[in-house]
């Protein structure tokens, strides 16, 4: 979908900062919100697909000003709430008791699931794969050239808005994965055939931009490609 944290190709934010020695977490809080995220996606709550959708649907004043996992967390709020997991109730006295000085946040005790942390450790040390089994042959061969879509979904898509409607080229064809614009909706997952695709900077930036130089490539599913005739 469209949205302000589809900045690819936007001009007016500055340069990215990038900090020295820059730790994995700021801060304490961060670290519960990534475990918290990765526990309820590995106990099937919703999907990283869903995750980045609920992300995507925050306020854009709130999604400018609030850091990487401020946006972890306000997705997770989202989902939450949405699927009956948690109240805005819940929520509200969450935040009363932790600013409160007498009512310090008090985390819930462990369930005792003792196959869950060695479940998430493993998902997160090594990756959990979307590569699916299909019936269907892929429309693309490495060396083909094609055009991505010009489209402007309502729903969520991984095809960034600065890479649509452009020349490419196929690169290198990774099997069949799990298309997010059905599977962050509930809709299945619905597999298609994924490819690595080049685009030339002049295509993507346009002719004027030759301090840019070299080529961009990007991951793209079958259905976000037409054929050149």
């Amino acid at each position: 979908m469209n949205g302000i944290h589809d900045l690819g190709g936007k001009e007016g934010f500055g340069p990215v900062l990038v900090q020295a020695d820059e730790p994995v977490f700021h801060e304490t809080w961060e670290r519960s919100v990534f475990a918290a995220v990765m526990g309820c996606m590995a106990q099937g709550f919703f999907t990283i697909d869903e995750f980045r959708h609920a992300i995507e649907r925050m306020g854009n004043a709130h999604y400018l000003e609030g850091s990487y996992y401020e946006h972890w967390l306000a997705g997770l709020e989202t989902l939450l709430t949405e699927k009956g997991l948690l109240s805005d109730t819940d929520i509200g006295q969450l935040y009363k008791n932790i600013k409160a000085e007498n009512k310090p946040y008090e985390p819930h005790p462990p369930i005792g699931d003792k196959q869950l942390a060695p479940a998430l450790a493993q998902g997160i040390g090594s990756g959990a794969s979307s590569e699916r089994p299909t019936d269907t042959a892929p429309r693309f061969k490495p060396g083909d050239t094609a055009r991505t879509r010009n489209m402007h979904p309502q729903h969520h898509t991984r095809l960034p808005a600065y890479a649509r409607g452009k020349r490419c080229s196929i690169r290198a064809h990774y099997g069949a994965h799990v298309l997010p614009d059905t599977n962050a909706h509930g809709q299945g997952e619905s597999p298609q055939h994924l490819y690595s695709v080049r685009f030339e900077s002049a295509e993507i930036w346009g002719e004027q931009t030759d301090r840019v130089g070299g080529a961009l490539y990007l991951d793209v599913w079958e259905s976000y490609l037409e054929q050149i005739n």
